[in-house]
């Protein structure tokens, strides 16, 4: 299984996050996007819309797509629910992590930290934007924490993993986070989750096991790399 990623990104670290707390073992590929590799012919070929993270199952299988990828890998774990009712409100938030979270959180983050901008009275316009609508974001994660431990059946989630990756690193984009305690509380319990890997961490199934060496659930997914 090969995993196309670029460290900098908070969508490739759900899937690393996840791929951790699962103990999976995948090979690790650096896209690098500000040199635009994933716009070159070879990157199109395997993900059309030009984008990572994306997964590479043993039979050449590849899904984009990070929540698509953390809800493939969930299958058959308790970080995915049983119930169809749990199972629908971990869409709901994962939808809400792609539709008002990702695009502004991740957005300011990306032009601050990663890749920089230019501060013209236009770009700080279209950067305060940003900010405004993912402080709200932060406000409804805020006000639903305040009552739940995690985001669905007081159970940790890809729900959670979803919203940590970019959540976490929300003052990178400007964003000041003791503004909201509840989600300040919900960081730091998922960060005691056993598996957890920091976004610079290396993890290691990435960095190679020894030949031969499986996880307990390589037998769902082929043979790992």
């Amino acid at each position: 299984m090969k995993l196309y990623d670029d460290p900098r990104s908070g969508n490739g670290y759900k899937v690393r996050l996840l791929l951790a707390h699962l103990a999976l073992p995948y090979q690790y590929v650096f896209v690098d996007i500000l040199q635009g590799e994933t716009r070159t012919r070879e990157f199109l070929a395997k993900n059309h819309n030009g984008r990572i993270p994306v997964l590479e199952l043993d039979d050449g299988t590849r899904l984009p797509e990070s929540n698509a990828i953390l809800h493939f890998l969930s299958q058959g774990t308790h970080y995915w629910p049983n119930g169809l009712l749990e199972q629908s409100q971990v869409l709901q938030w994962m939808f809400f992590e792609q539709y008002s979270h990702e695009p502004n959180i991740a957005t300011a983050r990306f032009w601050l930290t990663v890749k920089g901008m230019e501060k013209t009275p236009f770009n700080m316009e279209l950067l305060r934007q940003k900010q405004t609508a993912g402080n709200q974001a932060l406000a409804v994660m805020n006000a639903h924490l305040q009552s739940h431990t995690f985001f669905v059946g007081e159970q940790y989630s890809i729900a959670d993993i979803a919203l940590y990756a970019y959540t976490h690193a929300a003052p990178e984009g400007g964003f000041e986070l003791s503004a909201y305690p509840a989600v300040v509380a919900w960081l730091q319990r998922v960060r005691q989750q056993p598996g957890h890997i920091a976004a610079n961490e290396q993890h290691a199934a990435a960095a190679g096991r020894v030949a031969g060496q499986t996880s307990a659930m390589d037998g769902r997914f082929g043979t790992m790399c």
